[in-house]
């Protein structure tokens, strides 16, 4: 879930498509219960994963902007993997009970009502639509992200519309818990990439797309710097990132050399979208316990 620095238009179209999604995932819950259709229940759980990712976004949206304080020193971004990973849990109990039990009904397959799927799967299609249509304008890395999200539910209702078609036509009625399993397992596979990057980050891992010893040869390349020293380069919230360093320099360097460096350092940060910097410039004299 990514936030860069938003407009009003941007939570307003997240707000609106939440609300649409919210709203509909309550009604698939019951219409799933009403057709006993497994297919439509994975495709409401798909849905509410999809909802409380948008209401999260839309919450925390609004929490990343608030400055740090004596708690929070690095404001709140941080809150945004908080949302991702409480999604993930949810989805991940979610996706294994719709397994357990959608696995059984494909030896003993039971009944499903295909008109009241057909009709379900229609205004799944058109809400969807409808909330893509909204977002799709969007120039934020989360609604790009949630649009991504709102595509796929509406190819899992074009799946739940064929499915019910066919058993319309025909008793397989195996192919509405067939259908389930699909959808859960394409869940659950999204949900450990999603736990797997959020956790990286929560562990302070060095994004995959940063190499530390290009950052750190960028810097000892800086005309001055003799070495570096103890550099850590970690992702506030995946989209956001903070570095710091220490910078070895000659004893005889003056504060002319040394702001110089500092400046040509600091280009670092447009490169690679960071937030917070720190710079720890050392003569090469001077004792630091942190030198190897």
């Amino acid at each position: 879930m990514g936030h860069h620095h938003h407009h009003h238009a941007s939570t307003g179209n997240i707000k609106v498509a939440f609300l649409l999604n919210f709203s509909f995932t309550i009604i698939e819950f019951i219409g799933g219960l009403l057709t006993n259709s497994m297919a439509i229940m994975s495709d409401a759980l798909h849905d509410l994963g999809d909802s409380l990712s948008l209401g999260l976004s839309w919450y925390f949206q609004n929490l990343s902007k608030k400055e740090g304080n004596n708690t929070f020193s690095f404001g709140y971004r941080r809150f945004s993997l908080l949302a991702a990973l409480i999604n993930s849990i949810i989805l991940l109990l979610g996706s294994m009970f719709i397994l357990k039990e959608a696995i059984p009904r494909i030896w003993s397959p039971e009944e499903t009502n295909a008109t009241g799927m057909a009709l379900l799967a229609v205004l799944g299609i058109l809400v969807n639509g409808a909330a893509v249509f909204k977002l799709k304008s969007g120039h934020s890395m989360n609604e790009r992200v949630v649009t991504l999200h709102l595509l796929e539910d509406v190819l899992g209702w074009v799946a739940v519309l064929i499915v019910s078609i066919m058993l319309y036509f025909t008793d397989w009625y195996f192919l509405d818990p067939l259908l389930s399993v699909m959808i859960s397992v394409y869940i659950l596979t999204n949900v450990f990439r999603n736990l797997k990057q959020t956790m990286m980050i929560f562990l302070e891992a060095v994004p995959s797309e940063v190499s530390l010893p290009k950052i750190k040869k960028r810097i000892e390349q800086i005309q001055g710097v003799i070495s570096t020293h103890h550099t850590h380069f970690w992702s506030m919230d995946g989209e956001h990132h903070a570095l710091s360093t220490h910078v070895v320099v000659d004893n005889k360097a003056s504060k002319e050399e040394i702001i110089k460096i500092k400046d040509q350092i600091r280009q670092l940060q447009g490169d690679f979208h960071l937030s917070h910097l720190t710079i720890d410039v050392e003569y090469e004299d001077e004792n630091c316990e942190f030198r190897t």
